[in-house]
């Protein structure tokens, strides 16, 4: 016994449970002592919940589900009414759009880039999610290739639901307004058009001030499907502004500006989120008190002090830096950035005109004035706040320049982030066909 123990456990240790049961029933382990099915752990899952791994990435994106009843767990679990008309049919929506937007960014027919595959036609036959969950997770007549496209498909309907259901998103444009006008009010151009970040004598020549456009519901999509964390209220550069100055120095300049004027806080920053590929500033830090000494010594001008700075902090430069933050960023990517949050303050405009129909209802006398007068509105929102982040990027012209080049230009970015997303989706699938190897 003690050996078949012994086996059990590596054999358990091995196997995601959805397999665990079949493995078990072929090789007659069924009959061994019956306290050993309360001891068949989900190992793959643990990794997901407490091993730092996405669910995107486990062996198995849905655990085994035998019947309509599990899948109906399942979802309810998730958050999903199943007995509910209305939200079977939005899910099977994001299933339908699933598909396409497979089609759409990852085979052959819709992109370039895209694999050389095409969907089971049993997929095109699917009527009810219920099916697709069960032919995801084994449990109906389908082939292993049929299965995994199952899964590709859930994994792309997962990321669909999260890109759809973050409730901030309602208030986009507000966020926008409100963000983006701490920035405009400091904003001033001179009769010649030169841009200058202007607060009482304080002015800093601009080269650039650019805002982030709203991200498109696409690219939500494909950003989500390469983060680990999988969850909209994880992407932090939604709402973005670049400002582009003539020198390094500036860069710092155009820092301090932002925090003396409290376009941002920096209590509001998230730490994680901050990097600076342009200039080691340590460095720079340690030799900046002698820049200053000289300048008194020697009684610089501005001019002459400004041009011992800037070749100071030239030779600081970084080289090449691979980033931490973005894996698909180009090594020669050079950028100051960080994610600050703004407290956004949203009044809820139903509450006006209810209350202007309140107000002409004690005017009137019949029933449905009656009902209005009557209804209970204390847990009707006056205002909404909460805090959003927003991304900050400043940059010095040369390097500027250099990101909107070759390898480190927007573009090839977005192409990387998308191939990314589309290996990442499709591994299980590339590798049981051989088309890559693990």
């Amino acid at each position: 016994m003690s050996v078949f123990l012994y086996f059990l456990a590596d054999f358990l240790y091995s196997w995601p449970y959805g397999s665990i049961t079949q493995h078990l029933e072929k090789r007659n382990f069924m009959n061994r002592p019956d306290y050993l099915k309360n001891y068949i752990f989900d190992w793959d899952v643990f990794d997901v919940v407490v091993g730092g791994r996405s669910a995107l990435d486990s062996n198995f994106f849905v655990a085994k589900l035998d019947d309509i009843t599990e899948v109906n767990k399942f979802l309810k679990g998730y958050g999903l009414d199943p007995d509910n008309p209305v939200a079977r049919a939005e899910l099977f929506g994001n299933f339908q759009e699933a598909i396409q937007f497979i089609k759409r960014y990852f085979l052959k027919d819709g992109s370039p880039d895209g694999l050389d595959l095409e969907i089971p036609t049993s997929l095109f036959t699917v009527t009810d999610i219920s099916g697709l969950f069960l032919m995801a997770t084994g449990n109906s007549e389908h082939t292993v290739e049929e299965q995994l496209w199952a899964e590709i498909v859930l994994k792309v309907m997962h990321t669909i639901l999260h890109a759809d259901k973050d409730l901030r998103s309602n208030y986009f444009n507000q966020i926008q307004t409100q963000i983006f006008d701490k920035f405009y009010r400091y904003l001033h151009r001179d009769n010649d058009n030169n841009l200058y970040l202007k607060s009482g004598e304080i002015s800093i020549p601009l080269v650039d001030f650019e805002t982030k456009s709203k991200k498109s519901r696409d690219s939500v999509i494909i950003k989500l499907l390469h983060k680990a964390e999988n969850v909209a209220e994880e992407l932090f550069d939604r709402v973005g502004v670049r400002l582009v100055t003539k020198n390094k120095l500036d860069i710092i300049k155009v820092l301090q500006f932002l925090i003396r004027n409290y376009i941002i806080t920096p209590h509001n920053i998230k730490p994680s989120r901050s990097l600076n590929t342009i200039f080691d500033i340590s460095l720079f830090r340690s030799k900046y008190s002698s820049l200053v000494k000289m300048a008194l010594r020697n009684n610089l001008s501005e001019e002459r002090f400004v041009s011992a700075v800037n070749r100071e902090i030239d030779e600081c430069s970084f080289e090449n830096i691979e980033s931490e933050h973005n894996l698909h960023s180009s090594a020669k990517y050079r950028s100051v950035q960080f994610t600050c949050r703004q407290l956004i303050k949203y009044k809820n405009p139903f509450l006006a005109e209810f209350f202007k129909l309140r107000k002409m209802a004690k005017d009137e006398d019949s029933a449905v004035a009656k009902e209005l007068l009557g209804l209970d509105f204390s847990s009707l929102s006056r205002d909404v706040r909460f805090f959003y982040p927003f991304e900050v990027q400043v940059v010095d012209e040369a390097s500027y320049k250099i990101n909107s080049e070759g390898e480190a230009s927007h573009s090839e970015y977005k192409k990387a982030q998308k191939i990314y997303a589309m290996n990442r989706v499709f591994k299980k699938l590339l590798l049981h066909k051989g088309l890559i190897q693990e």
